[in-house]
This record gives C-alpha cells, sequence and structure tokens, in this order.
C-alpha cells in the first residue's frame, strides 16, 4: 500500500463511471462508500476496493441528498419528491420512511444529523438530582464507597425496560404485505434492528434530523421518525426587509451539549454558487429543559409508531390470507349452485343439496356431475390445499403477529398513561391521560377481534378438515363402479355432524367474515361517527357480538380488524400530532447574521463548539468559506451564541482571513472541534513543461493536506459587522506555516487523479477502532482515495 508523510491510504478504487461529488458519503463507523451516478437515478453501497454490496433504485426518482447517521445505523436518502428512505446496514430495504409536506417543491436539497443530550442529563439538572440522590443515601448510613456502586435508583426505574421481558414479534412472511413496509418487517435480522430496546447510555440522548426543501422548509424528526414539524425562515409571522423571501437550508451543525443548533441559509431559489450566506441559530428548548425525559417519550412514541405500523401489516397479510382461504372454494360452488338453480323449482342451494347427501347418501345428478366430473381430485387437492393453508397461516398470523404486537402496545401505552397522569395537572406535553385511556380501549378491542378470530379459526380447521375427507370420500364413491372395504371403513367412521357444522355454518358463509369480510363504504362511514361519542368500545364491541351470534341486527363495520386499526391509527396519530405540537411552539430562530465575502462561495462548511461558563454554555460556531474569484482566499468566521435556558441571544461574529499563496483551495472540511483541514493545490501543479510525466510529478508532489488550528494565535480574528467588508485576508505560506500538513500522491499523467472533493470523517469505536480519515474524490470522478489520520496533527 502507498504512503505518505503523516498519511495512511486505507483504501484505494475506482468507480466504474463518474460519481455525483455532491452524492458521496463516507460511513462514519465502517469501511463503506455510498455514491450515486451521474444519472441520479442508482444508488452504490461499496467496500474499500469498490467491491459492490449493494445497488439501490426507485422507478421514477432520483437521489436529492445523503446523510449517514452519526452512529453509523442509517444511512438517509432523500429521493425526489420529498421522499426520505432510511436504511440499515442489516438490511439494503428502506427500514423507515419519511413523507416531506411542503407547500410548493418538495425535492429535499439537505440532510442533517445530530444527537443531543437531554436537559436532564445534558444541562445541569442531572447534577442536582445525582445530589440528592447521594444525600438520601448518606442519611440512611451508606458509606461514599458504598454509594459508587449503587445505581442512581430514580434514573434506572424511569428507564426500566420491560419490553424486553416479552417474547420477541415474529417476521411476517415476505409475500402478501403492502407499500413501503412490506419488506421491512419479514426478516429476524430486520426486525431486531427496527424494534431495538432503548439502550442504558442513550438514555439521555434524543437525535434529531434536519431536512432542508428547495422551498426553504425546515422539518424537524426526533428518534428518526418522530416528525416535529416544519418550518421556513424568516418565519411568516414576521416582515424582514433586510432578507429574501424564502431561504433554504445550505448547511447545518450542533452538538451534543448545546440544544441550539446552527444553519446556514442560502436564496431558496439562488441558482449556482451563492453570493452569501446567513448563520442563523434555531432553539430547540424542548431538548433542553423538557417537563417530561424528551428521551424517554421520543423513543416509546416511535417504537408505539413502529408497532402499529407492524401491527398494520399483519392485518393486510391476515386479510390476504383469508381471502385466499375463500376464493377458490366459493368459485367451486358457484359452478355448481348454478347447475342446481336450472333444476324445476330453482330453490335448492348446495348447502341443501350437501345436507341431502349427508343424511340420506343420495347425490343429486347435478351434485354427482360436480363432484365427479368438475371438482375431482384435482380440484379437491386445490380446494383443500387453499383452505388448509389459509386458515393456518391465519391462525399462525394472529398467535405469532398480532397478538403479540398488541401485547406490546399495551405495555407502551401504559407507560404513557402513566407520563400523562403525572404531568398532567402540571405541565403540557402534547397529550392527555384520556386520549391514551381511548387508545387502549381501541387496542383491548383488537385483542378481543383476534382471541374471537383465533378461537373460530381453530374450530373452523377441525370442522373442515372433516369436511375435507367426506368430501373425498364422496368423490372416491362416486367415481368407483363397487364400494371397496376402505372407501366402507371410512364411510363408518366419518363424524357427521362435523360435517353438517361444517356445511350449515362455514361453507357459504364463515363467523369469520364478521371480521375479515369486506362491508359497505355508508356501513363503515355509519360506524365510524357513532363510535366517536366516546362511549366504552370494549363493552358496545360485546354487545354488538351478542347481537351477532342472536341474530339481531348489528354494527357491520365496528367489529372488522382493519377498521379498528385504522382507527387505533388514527387516534394514535392525533396523539403523536399533539406532542409534536408542543414541541413546534417551543422552536423558534433566533438573530441571524449576513455572512459575505465580497465574492460568490464556492466551499463552505460549519462548526459548533461549546463555550462553557459559570452558569451554562455558549455556543460557537465556526464557518469556513472559500472564494469563488480567490480561490487561494479562506475566511473564517467565528460567531459567538449566548445561550440563556436553551434560548439564545446576543449574537458576536468575528472575522479572519487567510491566504494560502502559491496555490488554490481545492476543498476545505473541519475535523473535530479544533481543526480546519484544507486540501491546497499549489499553482505549479499547472505546469506542463517535460511531458506528462512531469506534469505527473509536479502535480504530486503540490497537492497537500493541512491542518489549521481554529483557535491558532496567527489568525487574526476582527469584529464583524453585516455589510462591511471582511479585512484583506493574511499571507500564510504552507510550508513555513508551522502547521501540520502531508502531501497527497497523485499518479495518474495529467492531473486526473488529483482530489477534487474531500470527504472528512472522525475517528470512531462503535464497530471497532476507526481512525479520522480524509476520503478524495479524484478530478475524473472515477478514483477515490481514503487515508487515515494521524491521532494528533502536530507539525
Amino acid at each position: 500500500m502507498e504512503s505518505s508523510v503523516g498519511l495512511k491510504v486505507l483504501s484505494q478504487s475506482s468507480f466504474p463511471g463518474p460519481v455525483s461529488r455532491d452524492l458521496l458519503a463516507i460511513s462514519p463507523t465502517i469501511d463503506l462508500s455510498v455514491s450515486v451516478g451521474d444519472d441520479g437515478s442508482t444508488l452504490y453501497i461499496r467496500r474499500p476496493g469498490g467491491d459492490l454490496v449493494s445497488k439501490l433504485t426507485e422507478r421514477g426518482r432520483t437521489v436529492q441528498a445523503l446523510r449517514w447517521k452519526a452512529d453509523g445505523q442509517f444511512l438517509a436518502v432523500a429521493w425526489s419528491g420529498g421522499v426520505v428512505r432510511l436504511m440499515s446496514l442489516e438490511n439494503s430495504k428502506a427500514v423507515h420512511t419519511l413523507n416531506v409536506s411542503v407547500d410548493s417543491d418538495p425535492n429535499i436539497k439537505y440532510i442533517g444529523w445530530a444527537r443531543n443530550l437531554t436537559g436532564k442529563r445534558g444541562f445541569g439538572k442531572s447534577k442536582a438530582a445525582a445530589g440528592s440522590w447521594r444525600r438520601l443515601l448518606s442519611q440512611q448510613g451508606f458509606e461514599k464507597d458504598e454509594e459508587k456502586e449503587l445505581l442512581d435508583l430514580p434514573h434506572e426505574l424511569t428507564f426500566l425496560e420491560v419490553d424486553t421481558a416479552l417474547p420477541k414479534l415474529s417476521p411476517l412472511p415476505v409475500s402478501g404485505g403492502s407499500g413501503d413496509d412490506m419488506f421491512v418487517f419479514s426478516t429476524r435480522t430486520s426486525l431486531e434492528f427496527v424494534f431495538q430496546p432503548m439502550k442504558a447510555e442513550d438514555a439521555d440522548k434524543v437525535d434529531v434530523m434536519i431536512l432542508g426543501t428547495a422551498d426553504g422548509g425546515i422539518q424537524l424528526s426526533l428518534y428518526d421518525t418522530f416528525v416535529i414539524g416544519t418550518f421556513g425562515y424568516p418565519p411568516r409571522r414576521q416582515s424582514l426587509k433586510d432578507l429574501p423571501a424564502a431561504m433554504r437550508l445550505y448547511s447545518h451543525a450542533s452538538h451534543g451539549s448545546i440544544s441550539t443548533h446552527s444553519l446556514l441559509l442560502t436564496e431558496a431559489q439562488a441558482k449556482g454558487d451563492p453570493v452569501a450566506l446567513h448563520l442563523v441559530p434555531i432553539d430547540l428548548p424542548f431538548i433542553h429543559s423538557s417537563p417530561v425525559n424528551l428521551a424517554l417519550l421520543a423513543s416509546k412514541t416511535t417504537t408505539l409508531q413502529k408497532l402499529l405500523r407492524y401491527v398494520k401489516q399483519t392485518q393486510v397479510h391476515m386479510v390476504g390470507e383469508w381471502q385466499a382461504a375463500r376464493e377458490l372454494p366459493a368459485r367451486f360452488i358457484a359452478g355448481v349452485q348454478e347447475e342446481l338453480e336450472k333444476l324445476p323449482g330453482g330453490t335448492m342451494t348446495i348447502i341443501q343439496a350437501l345436507f341431502h347427501t349427508v343424511l340420506t347418501g343420495h347425490t343429486f345428478p347435478a351434485v354427482r356431475e360436480w363432484l365427479v366430473d368438475t371438482l375431482a381430485e384435482r380440484g379437491h387437492k386445490r380446494w383443500d390445499k387453499a383452505v388448509m393453508s389459509g386458515l393456518e397461516n391465519l391462525r399462525g398470523l394472529v398467535h405469532e403477529n398480532m397478538i403479540p404486537a398488541l401485547e406490546r402496545c399495551a405495555v407502551i401505552l401504559s407507560r404513557l398513561q402513566g407520563l400523562a397522569k403525572f404531568h398532567e395537572d402540571t405541565e403540557d406535553i402534547g397529550f392527555k391521560s384520556s386520549q391514551i385511556t381511548r387508545i387502549m380501549d381501541v387496542v383491548s378491542c383488537l385483542t378481543l377481534v383476534s382471541h374471537k378470530i383465533l378461537l373460530l379459526v381453530m374450530e373452523e380447521l377441525d370442522l373442515f378438515t372433516v369436511f375435507s375427507s367426506w368430501l373425498r370420500l364422496q368423490i372416491d364413491k362416486l367415481a368407483s363402479p363397487s364400494q371397496s372395504e376402505e372407501l366402507s371403513e371410512k364411510e363408518a367412521t366419518m363424524d357427521y355432524s362435523k360435517v353438517l357444522a361444517y356445511i350449515e355454518g362455514h361453507l357459504q358463509v364463515s363467523p369469520l367474515g364478521l371480521f375479515l369480510n369486506q362491508v359497505a363504504p355508508e356501513d363503515w362511514s355509519r360506524d365510524w361517527e357513532y363510535i366517536e361519542d366516546g362511549v366504552s368500545l370494549l363493552e358496545m364491541l360485546d354487545k354488538q357480538l351478542q347481537k351477532y351470534e342472536e341474530g339481531s341486527p348489528h354494527m357491520k363495520a365496528f367489529p372488522r380488524l382493519d377498521f379498528l386499526v385504522d382507527y387505533l391509527a388514527t387516534r394514535a396519530s392525533t396523539v403523536f400530532e399533539g406532542i409534536a405540537e408542543t414541541q413546534k411552539r417551543c422552536v423558534r430562530f433566533g438573530q441571524g447574521t449576513r455572512l459575505d465575502i465580497g465574492s460568490p462561495i464556492s466551499k463552505a462548511d460549519i462548526r459548533v463548539v461549546p463555550l462553557p461558563r459559570d452558569e451554562g454554555i455558549d455556543s460557537l460556531t465556526f464557518t469556513a468559506l472559500v472564494p469563488q474569484t480567490e480561490p487561494s482566499y479562506l475566511y473564517i468566521f467565528r460567531t459567538s451564541v449566548h445561550i440563556i435556558n436553551g434560548i439564545s441571544s446576543s449574537v458576536w461574529t468575528q472575522a479572519a482571513g487567510l491566504d494560502l499563496a502559491g496555490g488554490r483551495i481545492i476543498d476545505a472540511k473541519f475535523l473535530g472541534d479544533e481543526t480546519l483541514l484544507v486540501l491546497w493545490r499549489s499553482s505549479s501543479s499547472s505546469v506542463t513543461e517535460g511531458g506528462p510525466q512531469a506534469a505527473a510529478a509536479a502535480a504530486a508532489a503540490a497537492v497537500k493536506l493541512v491542518a489549521v488550528p481554529l483557535q491558532d494565535t496567527r489568525l487574526p480574528y476582527k469584529g464583524y459587522i453585516e455589510g462591511s467588508a471582511v479585512e484583506a485576508p493574511v499571507p500564510v505560506s504552507v510550508a513555513d506555516s508551522g502547521w501540520w500538513s502531508a502531501d497527497v500522491p497523485v499518479e495518474k499523467a495529467g492531473g486526473s487523479s488529483v482530489p477534487s472533493a474531500m470527504e472528512v470523517v472522525g475517528p470512531s469505536s462503535a464497530r471497532g477502532e476507526m481512525p479520522a480519515r480524509v476520503c478524495l474524490l479524484g478530478k475524473d470522478r472515477v478514483t477515490f482515495k481514503v487515508f487515515g489520520l494521524p491521532d494528533k496533527l502536530e507539525a
């Protein structure tokens, strides 16, 4: 493997074709790269060396943006039309899908991901809570050494996970589902990934995903899929004359201990490189100080959302199995029924005809012809297989999928109800205990219906097994001129009471139809409106089932499985929307700062660093800009934001300029809180005298990676005022700067492998030790190299 001073080549590869510079993402935890071809419609995931892991396309859609989650669990892919798919490493299919609702243009231009400590642990409250807990222990006679071995009991009880004691959910069949979730729950690996229990170390952390759309929309989501809402800057309620009508998200940065994030915005309708960028703080005070533990609430609500998706898919599979069990027998029966209606009188049904055969042994000619010629042995096998497999699969879906999922829903709802009751009189957390009670009532109805279906399926399986044996016996008897001893023995041991019970109660109309058959839309609407009055659903369902058993008029849609599943989803959505609306009301934009360097901006990156003070933490945001007209210039803006109780107030910005003379800046990215990595190319690399080999040698010696310390005393930070020009950059020689630098090797003649874009990934220990990495895409957009950085970038 090649190496250069200070750099270690981890991998190098060549893509089969040119890839998009803006749609290239590197996994933060393992050696995987994600790229998109020039057509924009195909996503490639590759290992080091270029080995293809998977290839993804969506008909009629193109990839708009990419972003890995910081822990490497998900890759967010934004497709045209406002659809974001979250993919896991364990499953190349989408695990979650987010639809972005905006006013006009739904195309997503930016995806950002952050992880914040919640107020209970990250902003000082935990110390007070831990202190009171320690004082209580000392009052009870515990020594300090003993205290260290004891857990924080209130915290442990808050995050006690009961779900782990429940049986694991079973995978759903691969075929027969619907929508985006068709394959999400089809494997054990995918299920375990989707329904991961909350880890103890993540109990006080919350993940925030931010999406920026082409029309200026900014959507916030918690825990991957819990959407808070969509915002715009400047807020529509304000009239800011000095800002354009709409601003589009260009970049985003945050720090785990600061609930105020930093946004870089540009004009939504601007084409090409932005002329100026606006640095705007966005306050998320519900992360800093929430009446209920945000990590717990977000975890439970998102798990409930996923369970509802699982319940919906199970219901779709159950209906599919039921229809498969009924369709073929219905077609067989419809054929003989037409012949029976042609008989004199025309009033005989297949049920009457088969009853006649069971009780008398005589078979009507139309039934004889149907059994021997139409149905025969082959038709009977098809009938038996369709019904048996359909009912057995239905039994498995109820017992292994639906009921366990409903049990998990009940556990989460009981936790949410406890939170609602605890905070109901003092805090607005977005939902009431009465709403959770209503949802639990629906879950109880679904549980009752599931148990009823399970009992009826068991009964129908038992009766059909006997009926199928009798039907085959009749086919063999009628097809054979003489009755054998074996047929006589089967006829003597047949349980005719079960045959009659199946013919009368299940052949044409099954009791399972009450829960699984379709109903008229007017019955659906009427029952939906009636149950909205607030009556006890479980008591009402019990009464309706009694009326059905008595043969009295009853509600047609209410007992149906899909009706209850849809009603459960609707009721739960009301709670989710209430929580989101409560958090959305807290979100506010702080004082914006226009960053103007007098030239279109070709490269930009942003980093947030905590600035501790006695009573809290302020935010220090570094913004690196490279002008298009002067590619050797590097401007660094240092913006301090004063934060009080999660709300940003005064903003103060300083700026410094460097002129890395003798060359041009290819790219600039932050690494950690203290360093800006600059990919720099000497102007001598363009010299072509001496032939291709000399040009290649010059290029190889002239491409460098330079580490600029953000707080270096030589950086001339001075106060920056909007509308005034930034002071002229200070010339700095890369060779004599005293900063860490390393040569970047370039092999190809003509400079086709000279880097044109850079991605910087920090060190990670999530899946084994990974050093900080620099990933370089060649000028040809085919050559791709990954370099490992030393632990300390010292000259």
